[in-house]
């Protein structure tokens, strides 16, 4: 499904804060839409799924192990993994927007977003799939503390993206390179650090970086920023960094 070309000359942005549980994308349940979502058993994907299966959408999910997803009855399961570029095709296939929640695991160096992304961005452009929303990071970007206090810059650049993040942050800025120069209509939304909470249903959002002292945000609230964007033209072809 391909996004109107006036959609990208987008004004530019805003820093705001948004409800989360206010939809701005103008798409309720009914439509015959088709998400194709990837780390779909992951912390966040599983919330993601079970939104798009509330919003009444049809999902296909590509798991590993099938058997130990919950909602594997309700989704149409290709079983693989996001590293396997015919798996990544019979998911993405037939879809009108991919959902990927797709990051690492561990602090180590798992080069998922540096394999996979390519591969869903080239499976996107051999099918026809025009629309991509990506869990990233806040840290995916060296501009992305400018808001911040000096010491905060100092200790999340110096201590936290250089040392612990060292490899994960690599990848989403591997990611971010690979969707910005896909020709997609991508948004890579980029949070701090995430927490299991429940949703607060109240975010700020910034274009240029991350909200000042923004420290964290829950999975919940990521997972509704991330539906809200499906219909959504703003952030196209931009990342958007949200917190609390």
């Amino acid at each position: 499904m391909a996004w109107p070309c006036h959609f990208l000359n987008r004004e530019a942005p805003q820093r705001r804060i948004i409800r989360t549980s206010e939809s701005e994308s103008g798409l309720r349940g009914g439509w015959d839409m088709k998400v194709a979502i990837f780390g779909a058993s992951g912390a966040t994907g599983i919330l993601l799924t079970h939104r798009c299966l509330d919003a009444g959408y049809a999902v296909t999910a590509l798991l590993r192990s099938p058997d130990r997803f919950p909602l594997r009855e309700r989704v149409r399961v290709v079983v693989g993994s996001a590293l396997e570029s015919m798996a990544v095709r019979q998911t993405v296939e037939g879809a009108d927007v991919v959902l990927s929640a797709l990051g690492a695991r561990s602090w180590h160096n798992e080069y998922v977003l540096e394999r996979a992304v390519p591969l869903i961005v080239t499976a996107m452009r051999q099918t026809g799939v025009s629309r991509i929303i990506a869990l990233g990071s806040a840290g995916a970007l060296d501009d992305s503390l400018k808001l911040q206090p000096a010491w905060r810059r100092w200790f999340a650049q110096k201590i936290v993206y250089n040392t612990f993040l060292k490899w994960p942050i690599a990848s989403q800025r591997a990611q971010w390179l690979t969707l910005s120069a896909s020709g997609l209509d991508w948004t890579m939304v980029m949070p701090p650090m995430l927490t299991n909470g429940p949703a607060r249903h109240r975010v700020r959002v910034d274009g240029q970086a991350l909200p000042r002292r923004g420290m964290r945000i829950s999975r919940a609230d990521v997972a509704d920023f991330m539906m809200q964007q499906i219909g959504n033209p703003r952030w196209i072809g931009a990342g958007v960094y949200i917190a609390w």
